[in-house]
């Protein structure tokens, strides 16, 4: 797990600052170890850095002002091989390819097997040197190869071609900025804003889908220019002519396995996942577990008992979270771990509340859990922490997921939105539910951000005539069924929202988070499974809690759906320090003239719901991201 960053300037060669300020702004992510390698496209050299170890900088001299037309920056946080074996930015045996890549391949040693089987021989027991040994053997074929999440930058001097790559749910960011001068790109948007070619400036569409889906869907980011690489996919450059090819390696299998019986499900999705988190427990630093108390993380570390007797797990504890805590605590007993739980205050989540919002490089519409429990990890001695997340979205577990019966039958209906005159705000809410066309608009009604009046309505009408409010271009199959919806949890909801707001939480603090949800294996098997296996209509992760009867308590099975944040509206009305907080933030963006005043006021005086201090959030938080990079 580590943070990589690089530039390739097409026309002239630039200073090396650059790549050692760009290095510098993700310093969090690899605080073990860094390195860089330049270019002029025909050859390269290694350089330290000042955070190098020792042993490396013995090695290499440390990079000091120099020019080149390439460059790479890499930051290490060692969980595989310690040794400086592990070094990066890493070359092969001939010099001609480099890589950097921040991740972890888990069936490394399996793929290494095979290229020993075909003659390779191996320097270090890295998964590094494994992907630039399958590199030499498959080219860009590798990718799909690899369980684990990664991204990558390879330089490949024989073929005059860069190469930016992303694992298949896109749990490992990377982030990119071209234009005819330049590719730059960076595990974190602040890294990529270091870079001397780069002057940041909005983009208005970004802003937009992420008020109404509470995250910017990529391609794109708020930042104008920057865009995230797709999951599963991977861009060529070619180095002589600086065109580019984006092609996409994977995608979720179209044949079901219709015969399946729900026996033969359950049995084999409980065998897949007991295979991946004995897989994903492989480190050579401490591991533990983070239990919220409900099904997904629970089951995680109960199954990781067998396989790691000392396996250990930690709950983040905060107002109205007593049943999780309670319940954490009672798999604990029964499997006999060791259980931490970490109280956090009121004055905790205040005291970092900007800093670590404006660590999301984009507006954001929760408080944010994960922070704490990265921040607790790390100061525990934990740099691996086992994940729940990718559950709800693989195994049907959002509340979403049963209102999607009803609304296919509703849509029939949707006309009724034209004979709707009044303005009301019951007139308001039955038009707007009669307005959700497709699958990606239902799918946008249940991520409780804005809603699309709303949103044209707070934005400044010269902005909002600016912005493209067809998202045509962010449907996926559009399938009239749960597959359609699973689609959308799994490419929007989770790449686009919650891994990435995992990365940025876990790297903040140095610590790496895994997800035995997530392998390839159980990913391919739980969707071609046939609906009725996977989804009901009637109850939230059906298959999956069938699985969880064998390892849990019927306490923790019986829980209700719970999300994993701080409780922001309880915070927003009852904390004076919070509202005095927002009040001056909203009265800095008022002055900017972005967004209607008057329609800030109104929100404002009148929260209702928990869903109304959402709205006041996103303002709020969008102050911040402003404030932090403009």
């Amino acid at each position: 797990m580590c943070g990589i960053c690089g530039y390739y300037s097409f026309k002239k060669e630039i200073s090396s600052k650059n790549i050692l300020e760009m290095n510098r702004a993700i310093r969090h992510r690899g605080p073990d170890d860094e390195g860089f390698w330049t270019s002029d496209g025909f050859a390269g050299e290694s350089f330290s850095g000042n955070d190098s170890t020792p042993k490396i900088k013995e090695t290499f001299p440390v990079l000091d002002e120099t020019n080149s037309k390439i460059a790479l920056g890499f930051r290490r946080l060692s969980i595989v091989d310690l040794s400086e074996k592990g070094h990066q930015p890493m070359l092969s045996d001939d010099e001609k390819i480099t890589i950097t890549f921040n991740g972890e391949i888990y069936n490394f040693k399996k793929i290494r097997k095979e290229l020993e089987d075909l003659g390779y021989s191996f320097k270090s027991s890295s998964d590094t040197e494994v992907i630039i040994k399958s590199y030499e053997e498959w080219g860009t074929e590798m990718f799909v190869k690899f369980d684990g999440m990664f991204a990558i930058a390879l330089i490949d001097l024989n073929q005059q071609k860069l190469i930016l790559a992303r694992d298949r749910m896109g749990l490992k960011p990377l982030f990119y900025f071209k234009n005819n001068d330049v590719l730059v790109w960076a595990s974190e948007i602040k890294s990529i804003l270091k870079n001397e070619f780069i002057k940041p400036e909005i983009n208005w569409n970004g802003v937009y889908t992420n008020f109404l889906f509470q995250t910017t869907l990529a391609p794109e980011t708020c930042f104008q220019g920057i865009y995230s690489l797709e999951p599963a996919s991977f861009l060529t450059i070619d180095l002589k002519y600086f065109s580019t090819l984006k092609q996409f390696y994977w995608n979720f299998p179209a044949k079901k396995n219709n015969n399946i019986t729900e026996h033969e499900a359950v049995a084999k999705v409980d065998q897949l996942l007991s295979e991946s988190v004995k897989e994903q427990l492989f480190a050579d630093v401490p591991v533990t577990s983070m239990m919220s108390g409900g099904i997904d993380s629970t089951l995680i570390t109960a199954k990781s008992k067998p396989y790691k007797n000392d396996i250990n797990a930690f709950t983040i504890s905060y107002q109205f979270s007593e049943s999780e805590v309670e319940n954490a605590s009672l798999l604990a007993d029964k499997i006999d771990i060791r259980h931490h739980v970490k109280k956090v205050s009121d004055d905790e989540i205040l005291d970092q509340l900007k800093e670590n919002i404006q660590h999301f490089e984009e507006p954001y519409s929760s408080l944010e859990v994960l922070m704490n429990a990265s921040e607790y990890a790390k100061n525990n001695g934990f740099k691996v922490v086992l994940s729940g997340n990718g559950a709800d979205e693989l195994f049907a577990g959002y509340s979403h997921s049963l209102k999607l019966n009803k609304w296919l039958s509703m849509r029939n209906f949707n006309f009724v939105r034209h004979f709707i005159f009044t303005n009301d705000s019951f007139s308001k809410k039955v038009k707007n539910y009669f307005s959700q066309d497709d699958m990606l608009d239902f799918f946008r009604q249940s991520q409780v951000g804005m809603k699309p009046l709303e949103a044209k309505n707070v934005f400044s009408e010269n902005i909002f005539n600016s912005i493209q409010i067809n998202l045509k271009d962010k449907q996926l199959s559009e399938s009239k069924d749960y597959q359609g919806l699973f689609e959308y949890d799994m490419k929007y909801s989770l790449s686009s929202h919650h891994v990435f707001r995992d990365d940025l939480s876990a790297m903040k603090y140095s610590v790496e988070f895994r997800y035995p949800y997530l392998s390839n294996d159980l990913i391919e098997y739980v969707s071609s499974l046939p609906e009725k296996l996977r989804y009901n209509g009637i109850q939230n992760k059906p298959l999956l809690r069938k699985v969880a009867e064998k390892y849990l308590p019927q306490e923790i099975l019986q829980m209700p759906k719970r999300g994993f944040s701080f409780p922001l509206a309880h915070f927003i009305k009852t904390e004076p320090k919070v509202r005095d907080f927002i009040l001056e933030n909203l009265s800095s963006l008022k002055k900017r003239n972005f967004f209607n005043a008057k329609v800030i006021d109104e929100w404002w005086n009148n929260q209702k719901s928990e869903y109304d201090c959402v709205k006041i959030w996103q303002l709020v938080t969008f102050e911040f991201w402003y404030q932090k990079y403009f």
